[in-house]
């Protein structure tokens, strides 16, 4: 049985996208349904704080990084007992990796599903204009199912009216509701974008404020008409109609639980240390579980409240916010030192953004002041006022390692306001990094048997990647 799913897709940036599709992940349940969501891009907040509305896990959806048959396949899988599926688009609709192509971008996604797009559009100072806008979107790519029309932050019943009038006279979406500015709907935001779950941006005052504006401005009976099943009319790799995916039997996950493996998972023969805590929580869903089928047990841990470094073969530092809590990192002297033995006895540490700001020597914050860190890599990380850097990136293994032999490829994204001082030219970089039509770069920094990046890589682009790290680990006792 097909899930009905639908793409909630902005007109740009900062629309509301993110707001928009809480609040409607909220009403559904309200209703009922079982929802699973998902995120087009890159981005680990926005999935972070689908999950809190929805209580599953919520997958990214990158066609850049993962390509299309691991994107059909993650929503197949993930969503087999869900009454609806929505997925959050990235940026405006047609954003992605340049401005030549659709690559990574939502529309792209949306097409590979053959899903309506509900477009959202910022009402703030336009009236009749926003019609110009939505069909300027309906022409730009006749082939994506344009669908309906949100309006956000509008002024009142008449805006709205104007609005809903305006895009009924000249378009073909349909035009399904209007939400009111108003302040206390907004998420806290800092320099990478939203506060995240584990910070309790999102709380449970706030969840019911976002799905009662869903509620009371926007026809949900008309929107979940529109929902199409999963994959029914997906585009097929040549571009001609596809038929509908195989579908998994409803009912035979736990709602909740991760999407079944394509294989049965081994028996585990690594324990991982997951750091997960406010200072370290960007992980992509699938890299966990591409993990944990390759044969690891997980254990979570806290670099900021553990004493010491758990009962493990190996340690996985996701990304995160290290330097909003560098003085809780470096006053936990006793863990930095158990990580530092852990490296120096040679047992195998992966560690990505800010995974390599809190192994590295130090950490400067944005007021000037330096933290002691764990040390591994002899440099120093520089907190910067302005400016990010952000970008995707297809890596090379240039020697054998810990994810694998010379000549893996994988892909992968960074996204930080940190800058690392220099490294010494003796400790290797094993990336040979190539940026979307740019050029190449080493990194990959090597201590030992810990590899440290800025780069998040995607394990679903080369699963291959998972089990590497999980060898490594079992090797390792």
């Amino acid at each position: 049985m097909s899930v009905n799913l639908l793409v909630i897709a902005g007109t740009a940036s900062g629309v509301g996208k993110t707001s928009i599709t809480l609040g409607l992940l909220a009403a559904l349940r309200r209703r009922g349904l079982v929802v699973q969501s998902f995120k087009v891009g890159p981005d680990f907040i926005d999935p972070g704080l689908h999950s809190l509305v929805t209580g599953r896990p919520s997958y990214n959806l990158d066609g850049w990084m993962c390509g299309r048959a691991r994107v059909l396949d993650v929503v197949e899988r993930a969503s087999a007992d869900a009454d609806v599926a929505v997925v959050e688009g990235v940026m405006g609709c047609f954003d992605g990796v340049d401005g030549a192509t659709e690559d990574g971008s939502t529309a792209q996604v949306a097409k590979w599903l053959g899903a309506p797009v509900v477009l959202v559009l910022d009402a703030v100072a336009v009236s009749r204009s926003a019609a110009a806008v939505v069909l300027g979107f309906e022409h730009f790519d006749p082939d994506l199912r344009l669908a309906g029309v949100i309006a956000n932050r509008a002024g009142g019943a008449t805006h709205a009216r104007w609005i809903a009038e305006a895009i009924g006279a000249s378009c073909r979406a349909e035009f399904l509701g209007a939400i009111p500015y108003d302040p206390s709907l907004m998420l806290p935001e800092r320099h990478l974008g939203l506060h995240t779950a584990a910070e309790g941006a999102l709380t449970e005052e706030l969840t019911r404020r976002l799905a009662d504006a869903v509620e009371r401005n926007v026809d949900l009976d008309r929107l979940l008409a529109l929902a199409a099943p999963c994959c029914a009319q997906a585009e097929a790799a040549d571009g001609s109609p596809q038929t509908g995916l195989r579908r998994t039997p409803r009912g035979r996950r736990t709602p909740g639980a991760p999407p079944d493996p394509a294989s049965p998972p081994s028996a585990p023969r690594a324990r991982i240390g997951v750091a997960r805590d406010a200072a370290f929580q960007f992980y992509y869903a699938e890299n966990l579980e591409r993990l944990v089928e390759a044969g690891a047990e997980i254990v979570e841990w806290s670099p900021l409240r553990d004493a010491d470094v758990p009962e493990v073969d190996g340690l996985y530092f996701g990304g995160g916010y290290p330097e909003l809590h560098a003085a809780a990192l470096a006053d936990n002297a006793p863990v930095r030192k158990a990580v530092r033995r852990f490296a120096e006895a040679g047992r195998p540490i992966y560690a990505e953004c800010g995974g390599l700001m809190y192994l590295a020597e130090s950490l400067e914050d944005v007021e000037g002041r330096v933290h002691p860190m764990v040390g591994v890599l002899p440099a120093a990380v520089r907190m910067r006022a302005h400016g990010v850097t952000i970008g995707y990136a297809e890596v090379t293994l240039r020697v054998d390692g810990p994810l694998g032999a010379a000549g893996t490829v994988v892909r992968g994204q960074e996204f930080h306001a940190s800058t690392l001082g220099p490294v010494p030219e003796g400790v290797p970089r094993v990336y040979r990094v190539r940026a979307p039509g740019g050029g190449e770069r080493a990194e990959g920094f090597v201590v030992g048997r810990t590899l440290m990046s800025y780069l998040h890589l995607h394990f679903a682009s080369n699963p291959a990647v998972a089990a590497a790290f999980v060898t490594a680990c079992a090797v390792s006792r």
